[in-house]
């Protein structure tokens, strides 16, 4: 399904682009997320999961978001949990106007994966809810995810918080949509060691050919991975502050969060949990809490070692730094390469891309107090 979409298909313009603003934007925002005026539609993607429920309670407490749909999908657990849990945070911030559609129950190619050791056997820390009262629309997640993208072309990102295994469905099942899809800005990957295994950030192992299409597709994509996800530490002084604020959602977000530091404390961590996926959710509402750096990103899906692991091309990283008035020069004749062939296969180039196109803005740093005082703050605000 991967081999429809090349990340060679990016225009000429955004490589133009990309490239001549390779040291600026370091410490630029990405552009997707600047609002030219008004409300910004989105889709959120997730697997609730103790950090999406607080990056579902952030989107539903943001006025400048245009919720088109929440669509689960398996991950942290089976969608079995993650359906419920996602209408239960619906429930609780009292957005019942927020259309649910179930996802994907499991990847594309693999087995499902869960990580029921961090975030509970029901996905919440073990925090009880009632059942929710409301109720899925018919709608697949990818169907879902294709209509919408389809009535408002240009409109729509997509903030992914777990596997892209929805997305890379809607993807592969519509050529044209890529085109019609304004960014996709997500929860995943890493350019510093994975936390699953030593390579491979979770929602990336979980379904790394889902993340292959997504990556390869041409969507203006911006990654948020554990390279600054590991700097947002939940503490007791955040916690102390949602449960003195009394409205549901800041006790539905105190309950969630006492329930994971004790669990985390209880497993030997002496800090966290991490605010992965609030992180997320918090780079498209406000890109100034971070640094931005342009990478061409792939997706390691063969290696029996290292599937599910981000790899980024740059120009300008490595020991040997570029003067700035060079980069540019560089990238043009920087080619992607791959493993170099073996003997019993010599007739397969090693050059995957003969030109560099960054595809992929991912997050180097954040400002944790910055993005700690806006979670906070808004999910302990007034109802």
């Amino acid at each position: 399904m991967g081999g429809d979409f090349h990340a060679s298909d990016l225009t000429r313009r955004s490589f133009v682009a990309s490239s001549a603003g390779l040291v600026a934007s370091a410490a630029a925002g990405p552009t997707l997320a600047q609002a030219a005026g008004g409300m910004r539609r989105v889709i959120i993607d997730t697997d609730p999961g103790v950090d999406d429920a607080f990056a579902l309670l952030l989107a539903m407490r943001s006025p400048e978001l245009k919720i088109e749909g929440i669509t689960p999908v398996a991950g942290n657990v089976p969608l079995a949990l993650t359906l419920p849990n996602a209408l239960r945070m619906v429930e609780i911030a009292g957005r019942s106007d927020i259309p649910v559609a179930a996802g994907a129950d499991k990847p594309l190619e693999r087995r499902l994966v869960t990580a029921t050791y961090a975030h509970g056997e029901n996905g919440l820390g073990g925090a009880i809810f009632p059942v929710p009262k409301l109720k899925p629309i018919a709608d697949p997640a990818s169907d879902f995810i294709r209509r919408i993208v389809r009535k408002y072309p240009g409109e729509v990102t997509l903030i992914t918080l777990g596997p892209q295994t929805n997305v890379a469905t809607a993807i592969a099942s519509d050529p044209g949509l890529a085109k019609l899809v304004k960014g996709v800005v997500m929860m995943g990957g890493s350019l510093s060691g994975g936390n699953v295994t030593p390579a491979a950030e979770f929602n990336i192992y979980v379904d790394p050919e889902a993340a292959r299409i997504v990556f390869q597709s041409g969507i203006p994509l911006t990654m948020v991975g554990l390279d600054v996800t590991r700097k947002t530490a939940l503490t007791a002084a955040h916690l102390e502050r949602l449960q003195a604020a009394g409205t549901p959602v800041a006790k539905a977000a105190a309950q969630i969060a006492s329930n994971t530091i004790n669990q985390n404390r209880a497993q030997g961590y002496l800090k966290g949990p991490n605010m992965h996926d609030p992180l997320a959710m918090a780079a498209f509402l406000d890109p100034s809490l971070l640094t931005w750096k342009d990478y061409y990103v792939d997706i390691e899906t063969k290696g029996e070692l290292t599937a599910g692991e981000t790899v980024g091309y740059s120009p300008i990283q490595g020991d040997q730094p570029r003067r700035a008035d060079m980069v540019r020069e560089a990238a043009e004749r920087m080619a992607i390469r791959g493993s170099a062939p073996s003997l019993g296969g010599a007739t397969i180039s090693p050059v995957l891309r003969d030109k560099y196109v960054p595809n992929t803005r991912v997050a180097m740093d954040v400002d944790s107090a910055r993005f700690f005082e806006l979670l906070i703050g808004r999910l302990a605000g007034k109802a």
